[in-house]
């Protein structure tokens, strides 16, 4: 004789009340990618797809633009040769209204271009054609750049979480930069920078260094990016308060 089938009976309301609801499972990372050529647009959104990233894809400088200012994004992926508003003009639109990560694509080697996308506010930079390791390896330093927290929290009650260097305050446990009272808005690549200084004011910090730290780089990276982060970042917290120490690197004035 065949068996009946059991099943479960379905949770009462009062059943549920009691029950510890299931953990929510993390939204997926989005990333923007704006990119013309075709097979490469393609090509970076499967394989980032592969990898669990949600991937909307524009390909022209306007497209990306109006997909930035609709999608709230978590990282974005620019190709410096665009049509319509080139990858360097959208980069610094989209400064003008957000610090969302930002890597920068091209096709070429060319130090112009790369100091270009770094200038305008960029936080990185890949050369295509790229190995999907590597550009997934730089996408999760970005993000662990912007989603950084201090390792310890001191007491409420202990005053030194807040360092002071003449007219410019770091809060480090509010990631919160003032320079004369007023806040800074820095991207997270530069708020890490600047901590990293902060942590070691009157000391030299190479290029090597910063590379490794602040940029997670476990691999040779291209100094390039350091110095113009620095540049970047002296303009907004004062020109004089990041000396250059020739033939070593860079040191945060104590006062």
């Amino acid at each position: 004789m065949p068996r009946t089938p059991t099943t479960t009976p379905r949770p009462t309301p009062h059943d549920q009340a009691g029950t510890v609801p299931e953990p929510r499972v993390p939204d997926p990372v989005s990333v923007l990618v704006v990119e013309d050529d075709d097979t490469i647009r393609r090509a970076v959104q499967l394989a980032l797809e592969r990898y669990g990233y949600r991937v909307d894809v524009a390909a022209d400088g306007l497209s990306g633009l109006e997909a930035f200012r609709a999608g709230g994004y978590d990282l974005l992926i620019l190709d410096v040769m665009l049509p319509e508003l080139d990858g360097i003009g959208l980069c610094h639109r989209i400064r003008e209204e957000s610090l969302v990560p930002v890597l920068m694509m091209s096709a070429r080697g060319d130090a112009l271009d790369v100091v270009a996308g770094l200038e305008a506010g960029a936080d990185d930079y890949v050369i295509k054609p790229v190995d999907t390791p590597v550009l997934v390896a730089r996408i999760r330093a970005l993000l662990r750049r912007a989603t950084f927290q201090p390792s310890q929290s001191p007491p409420p009650e202990a005053p030194d979480h807040v360092l002071v260097f003449g007219d410019l305050s770091v809060d480090t446990l509010g990631m919160e930069v003032r320079l004369a009272g007023r806040p800074v808005p820095l991207t997270p690549t530069e708020l890490r920078l600047l901590l990293e200084f902060a942590a070691a004011p009157g000391s030299v910090l190479d290029r090597r260094r910063l590379l490794r730290e602040v940029w997670d780089y476990g691999w040779e990276g291209d100094t390039r990016v350091v110095d113009l982060c620095v540049l970047r970042l002296r303009k907004k917290i004062g020109s004089g308060r990041i000396e250059t120490v020739r033939g070593f690197g860079y040191k945060l004035v104590r006062d």
